[in-house]
């Protein structure tokens, strides 16, 4: 394939079929690199079938589809585990790249909480984490377990109900070769939320949101478990809408980071940024190496976003 450089002048297309709420959907013009790049989020509110659909229809018509409200690969450590329906929608497409942000999540994700700290932008000594998914986001777990800082990790209690926080990432090692093998054949909706669900609050874990200072990961599970009192907490996560960012502002959050880059006043989620940097760079995601991502990431002048949200405007 070619590379950005070698490619025609004509706009790319990037689009992230998602199954997730349509009340999120938003559409982008960009131009990147000296590229325009038409970016475009569709959700389908949980339908699978429709989902596939649609990335069959989209395949050969556009540069890279993402996949949105779930994920096709869970990592830990150096184990990579492929979710069984997510691998069937990401077979609908036989010609585009299909992505599902877990490639940018291990390099960008990593290199934001290190670009945080050395600018003096989080201050991570001595405090309390809670990581909602760690095998979702392995690259924002390790970094941040890293730090001198107190770390749960929520896998249990978030994609499995079970209200039992981990504290080692050796320990999610573990557990991901024991469980994994079942539990990437369970349908998505029963480890992520997906469709309504979204946009449905179920506070029952507010103990552990309570207990932290930060909370850093997907937004959906953040979203849908978090209580109506979040006073004084930083939140590090991928995208946010603007109805996001005033829901938790009310909810007294003080400073929301995402690690995304912006697009007309929106972060899109990973799926959708790898999508992009796929198309930019001509490649495969299998030809992908971190150093692709964060050298593109580099020339984009990419950098977390953080807005303070407390006494804001």
């Amino acid at each position: 394939m070619m590379t950005a450089g070698e490619q025609g002048a004509g706009a790319l297309r990037v689009v992230s079929v998602s199954l997730g709420s349509s009340s999120r959907n938003h559409k982008a013009e960009v131009e990147i690199l000296g590229r325009k790049v038409l970016v475009e989020r569709i959700g389908v509110d949980g339908d699978y079938n429709r989902a596939r659909a649609m990335i069959a229809e989209l395949d050969g018509k556009v540069d890279a589809i993402g996949l949105g409200g779930t994920d096709l690969y869970l990592v830990a450590g150096n184990k990579r585990f492929v979710i069984e329906q997510s691998r069937r929608l990401a077979q609908a497409a036989r010609v585009t790249p299909v992505v599902d942000g877990s490639g940018l999540k291990n390099t960008l994700e990593r290199e934001a909480i290190r670009w945080l700290v050395d600018r003096d932008k989080l201050q991570l000594k001595g405090k309390k984490v809670l990581v909602v998914s760690a095998v979702d986001r392995f690259g924002m777990a390790e970094a941040l377990a890293e730090r001198d800082c107190q770390v749960i990790f929520g896998d249990m209690i978030f994609a499995l109900g079970i209200p039992i926080p981990l504290r080692s990432l050796r320990t999610i090692q573990v557990l991901a070769v024991l469980l994994m093998p079942i539990l990437r054949r369970l349908p998505i909706s029963v480890l992520y939320p997906t469709g309504k669900d979204q946009e449905t609050a179920n506070p029952k874990y507010a103990r552990f949101f309570a207990w932290a200072d930060i909370v850093a990961g997907d937004f959906h599970y953040i979203r849908r478990y978090m209580p109506a009192d979040m006073s004084g907490k930083i939140i590090i996560t991928n995208t946010a809408t603007a109805d996001d960012v005033s829901l938790l502002r009310e909810r007294g959050v003080d400073t929301l980071i995402t690690t995304t880059p912006e697009l007309q006043g929106r972060s899109f989620g990973t799926n959708v940024v790898e999508g992009i940097l796929v198309a930019l760079a001509g490649k495969t995601p299998e030809q992908m190496e971190p150093s692709d991502y964060l050298d593109l990431l580099q020339r984009i002048g990419w950098q977390p976003r953080v807005t303070r949200l407390a006494n804001a405007d």
